[in-house]
C-alpha cells in the first residue's frame, strides 16, 4: 500500500505529520520516537518572538540595576548586545533534529513585527530546517484597524519572509475573515508553498477565588475537524498551495476524511498528547487497513475525490444545507 504524499515540495512517506506542540518536540528524543512510530515529518514547536524580547528586556534590566548610583559598575559587564538572548537555542534544536533524524523538519515561528519576521526566518532557514510554518496567531482588536489592513499585513508577512528564505514557507491562518476563499488566494498568489487550516485561539477563563484572569488550554475533539474539513474542500482546486488539515484529528477515520476532501497531510496534535507518541503507529496501521479494504492502491489515489470540485453535490460544502440539516435533526420531546 502507497501512504505517500506530496506536501510543500517534499514527498513524504504518509500524511501523519505531528503539528507543533512544545510537550511533543522538546527534546530530540521524543521526534526521534515519532520518526520510530511513522512520523512522516515534524512540525517543532513555536519560536515566540515577544518571548525572546522579554528575556533581553530582563536581562538588560538585571544588568543595569544600581548602575545609576555606581558608574564604575557599568565596566564590570559587556554591551547587553554581546550576550546570546535569542533563538540560539531554538536554532541549535533543529541543528540537533536533522542531524539525528531523517524525516523533514518543518520550524514555526509566531513572530510581532515584519522586521522580527524576516530576521527569525532567515536564521531558521540558515539553522537547517527544511521548511518553515509561519504561525500567525493575531487577534486584532483595534477598532480603527479595517479587515482589509488586517489581510494585507498577512500577505506583507509572507512576502517579507519570501523575499528573504529559499526553503518552502507555510503559513498557518484563523479562520476568521470575510472571505477566506479571497485571503487562501491572496496567500497563494503571494507564494505561500502551503496553507495550514486552521489556528486555534485559545479563550481565556476567569478564576472566580483569585479574581484573574487565567489560561485555559482545552485540547481538541473531532468535532473540531468539522471546520477545516469544510475549507479544504472549497479551496482543493482553487489554490495551488499545498493543504494541511489540523484540529480535531484523533482517529485515522478523521484523517481519511480530510484526504477525501483534499488535505495533503493531517496533522495531530491533541492525540498525541492523549494517547502518546507511539499512537502514529496506530493512525498509520489503521489507514492503511482502510485503504486496502476499500480497494485503494494509494493515498493519492484518495485525495480530493470528495472535494468540492469533485463532489456530487458541491452545495454540501457551500452552503452546508443548513435548511437540510435543522430539517433532520431529531430531537427528543
Amino acid at each position: 500500500m502507497d501512504l505517500s504524499t506530496t506536501y510543500l515540495g517534499m514527498k513524504l512517506r504518509s500524511p501523519l505529520v505531528p503539528s507543533a506542540a512544545q510537550p511533543l518536540t522538546e527534546n530530540v528524543d521524543n521526534i526521534k520516537r515519532m520518526e520510530d512510530a511513522g512520523a512522516a515529518a515534524v512540525v517543532m514547536h513555536s519560536l515566540f518572538e515577544e518571548q525572546l524580547s522579554q528575556e533581553r528586556r530582563l536581562l538588560y534590566e538585571n544588568l543595569t540595576q544600581g548602575t545609576n548610583s555606581f558608574a564604575e559598575a557599568l565596566s564590570y559587564f559587556p554591551e547587553p548586545s554581546e550576550f546570546h538572548v535569542g533563538p540560539e537555542l531554538y536554532l541549535q534544536h533543529i541543528q540537533q533534529a536533522k542531524k539525528s533524524v531523517k524525516i523533514p523538519i518543518i520550524a514555526s515561528l509566531n513572530g510581532s513585527t515584519i522586521g522580527g519576521w524576516v530576521r527569525y526566518a532567515k536564521e531558521i532557514g540558515q539553522a537547517g530546517a527544511d521548511a518553515i510554518e509561519l504561525n500567525v496567531y493575531w487577534i486584532p482588536t483595534d477598532p480603527a484597524l479595517t479587515s482589509t489592513q488586517v489581510e494585507d499585513t498577512y500577505v506583507e508577512i509572507l512576502r517579507s519572509v519570501k523575499a528573504q528564505v529559499t526553503i518552502p514557507v507555510a503559513i498557518k491562518l484563523s479562520p476568521f475573515f470575510t472571505s477566506f476563499a479571497n485571503m487562501a488566494k491572496r496567500l497563494d498568489d503571494a507564494g505561500a508553498d502551503g496553507l495550514t487550516l486552521f489556528n486555534r485561539f485559545y479563550q481565556p477563563d476567569i478564576d472566580l477565588e483569585l479574581l484573574e484572569v487565567t489560561p485555559n488550554i482545552l485540547l481538541s475533539t473531532p468535532m473540531a475537524m468539522r471546520l477545516p474539513l469544510r475549507w479544504i474542500a472549497i479551496l482543493r482546486g482553487q489554490v495551488g498551495a499545498s493543504l494541511a488539515a489540523t484540529s480535531g484529528i484523533h482517529r485515522a477515520t478523521d484523517a481519511i476524511k480530510m484526504l477525501m476532501v483534499g488535505a495533503d497531510v493531517t496533522m495531530l496534535c491533541s492525540t498525541l498528547l492523549r494517547n502518546g507518541i507511539k499512537h502514529i503507529t496506530t493512525l498509520e496501521q489503521e489507514l492503511a487497513h482502510w485503504l486496502e479494504e476499500h480497494e485503494y492502491d494509494s493515498v493519492r489515489q484518495l485525495q480530493g475525490s470528495l472535494s468540492q470540485k469533485n463532489c456530487p453535490d458541491p452545495a454540501e460544502f457551500e452552503r452546508a444545507q443548513y435548511m437540510r440539516a435543522i430539517a433532520t435533526y431529531q430531537r427528543a420531546l
